[in-house]
């Protein structure tokens, strides 16, 4: 049997060699191959790094360090290169890695107070080689309160040969006394720019061509960690070959393109509400949600806002490629419309999680931004009625219906001050009304046509002459007989089904300041630009019921008051936390949305 397992082996070991199996390398991942092994090649932490190499070579290092920051950003990297960096005195050779004065601990599995012990009785014993020994605990604050204790004592007086470092991603969750006893080092996240440009090093060393729209695509989707997006460039590659697109990345990482994004709002500059609705559910069909969409419309026109100030182009954060193309579509929109398309995507962002109905929220969004640069007068002049429409009406709903289309005229146009005036002379006998001729009206073109118009307007000066003011009645009132009328203008207005302008009158009592002037106090500018838009009517009822044509109106809005109105989840939490800080603890420490 020993000499058919000898033959064996050695016919195994030629089979082996001839499929080139033994020359075979396992993957390893760029996040572990390209992690920096001096601080220069650390990205984007240069303040960290110039201060630690300055400590190092002015010997001015505490003996106990805290590295914080999100994931990925190079703490524990960091804390490996310092910790070869402060026994290496020149005479080392230049592999040495000094892995005998380097101990790691994992405090997320090793939290016990048992743990902590073992370390400690181990920092007693000085090293065998090199001069300091550097304990890297990362995930420090996953360490129990006991563990915590017993490493009190130790971590302000340790022996001279002795470094702490301690790494961990949420510091708040460490106790006062450890913060006390550590000298912080903040890492922040890594920008888009500087990830981009360390993704185009390691696509060059890995002979990988990729698109600099792509790379920063990565970026943006790191969201910050430097091991996040190299994670994420090795599963782009492993997709798309040697060769990056922006249209691969998007596709493998599930992302909406900027192109969505430039033709979403080329549509809304174009008032194609149709073709928005169908590249919104084209959106939805390819897997995307409706909030991602609203919300990466939001940063799109924010971009744009960008784009259209020089001091301001440096904030965007996109390809060279890409930003040409911000800075044409900005030409194209002007300021006052992305301020307002800004604040409806915002509006829906924050309405979309309560929304019963969330794609028509988002569709209806789409609209109100495709209205905002919409002509209203193309509208009103397609909107014309038949003649042949007259000749089934009576008489009486004939002059129902002109009085409505008035009426409504009115509420759409915010009348002047000079036309509110002239509006408010009644005419104590008018004139007879010259009879609508129906027989004559198939000659008509339109109900809106520029005869009828003229003619209505030499019916308005016939109805409404100019009377001098001084001619006008001007008696005394009391408050309480203004009140008295007021509230009949209310209720008339409810039985007309006017409830909104209705409960706007409703919200203070009305008060008489000096013989002719009427003043209401209301809770926000909203209501009292309607009761503006809608005073016409009212002093009408108040000059003819009070006989007195000097009457004035005057509105004020109480800001107190505005600010007791919670309209959304957000100002009501808002007012809570003002109640009770505690709240807004309560919240981050249990990672809690609205």
């Amino acid at each position: 049997m020993g000499a058919f397992a000898k033959r064996f082996a050695i016919r195994y070991f030629y089979i082996c060699e001839s499929v080139n199996l033994l020359e075979l390398e396992p993957f390893v991942v760029s996040a572990r191959k390209y992690r920096p092994q001096t601080f220069k090649d650390v990205v984007g932490q240069q303040a960290i790094t110039n201060t630690l190499l300055n400590a190092i070579e002015n010997n001015h290092l505490a003996q106990a360090l805290l590295f914080c920051g999100p994931r990925g950003v190079g703490k524990t990297t960091c804390a490996r290169i310092l910790a070869k960096k402060i026994n290496q005195d020149g005479t080392e050779r230049e592999d040495e890695d000094f892995a005998f004065n380097i101990f790691e601990l994992d405090a997320a599995s090793n939290n016990s107070v048992d743990d902590i012990r073992s370390l400690i009785d181990q920092v007693r014993i000085p090293p065998q080689v090199g001069k300091y020994k550097v304990y890297i605990i990362d995930e420090v604050h996953m360490l129990s309160q006991s563990a915590f204790n017993a490493f009190l004592k130790t971590l302000e007086e340790p022996p001279k040969h002795a470094i702490f470092i301690l790494a961990t991603t949420e510091k708040h969750k460490i106790i006062p006394t450890i913060l006390s006893r550590c000298q912080i080092f903040d890492f922040k996240r890594i920008t888009v720019k500087d990830a981009a440009e360390y993704l185009k090093y390691i696509a060059e060393q890995q002979g990988v061509e990729a698109e600099e729209s792509a790379l920063h695509i990565i970026a943006q989707k790191a969201d910050g960690a430097m091991r996040d997006a190299l994670s994420i460039f090795d599963r782009v590659v492993s997709f798309s070959g040697k060769k990056l697109t922006r249209k691969a990345v998007t596709e493998n990482l599930n992302v909406l393109d900027y192109d969505t994004y430039f033709t979403t709002t080329q549509l809304i500059l174009e008032n194609n509400i149709p073709e928005l609705l169908v590249l919104f559910n084209k959106t939805l069909s390819l897997g995307f949600d409706g909030h991602h969409f609203i919300t990466g419309l939001a940063s799109h026109f924010r971009d744009l806002m960008v784009c259209q100030h020089p001091e301001t182009i440096a904030l965007l954060e996109v390809g060279e490629d890409v930003k040409e193309q911000y800075k044409n579509q900005s030409a194209t929109a002007t300021r006052e419309f992305l301020l307002q398309a800004l604040d409806l995507a915002n509006e829906c962002d924050l309405k979309y999680k309560t929304s019963k109905n969330q794609r028509l929220l988002v569709e209806l969004t789409l609209m109100k931004l495709a209205s905002i640069t919409f002509d209203g007068e193309k509208k009103n002049a397609d909107f014309l009625i038949p003649a042949s429409h007259f000749k089934h009406v009576p008489t009486s709903e004939l002059s129902k219906a002109t009085i409505q289309q008035t009426e409504n005229k009115r509420v759409d146009t915010e009348p002047t001050p000079q036309q509110e005036k002239e509006e408010s002379i009644p005419v104590p006998a008018p004139p007879p009304v010259k009879k609508i001729d129906l027989k004559n009206s198939a000659n008509r073109v339109s109900g809106l046509s520029l005869s009828s118009i003229k003619t209505k307007k030499e019916h308005t000066n016939t109805k409404n002459p100019n009377i001098p003011e001084e001619d006008l009645p001007q008696s005394p009132f009391t408050e309480s007989e203004m009140q008295e009328q007021w509230e009949a203008y209310v209720k008339r207005l409810e039985n007309d089904g006017r409830k909104i302008l209705a409960s706007n009158l409703q919200t203070d009592v009305p008060k008489l300041k000096d013989a002719h002037t009427i003043w209401i106090e209301l809770p926000n500018h909203t209501m009292k630009k309607e009761v503006e838009r809608e005073q016409g009517p009212l002093m009408n009822h108040l000059k003819q019921k009070l006989a007195n044509y000097s009457i004035t109106l005057h509105i004020t809005v109480n800001e107190e008051a505005a600010k007791k109105y919670a309209f959304t989840p957000e100002e009501k939490y808002q007012k809570l936390k003002e109640k009770n800080p505690a709240i807004e603890l309560l919240r981050k420490e249990f990672d809690l949305d609205f």
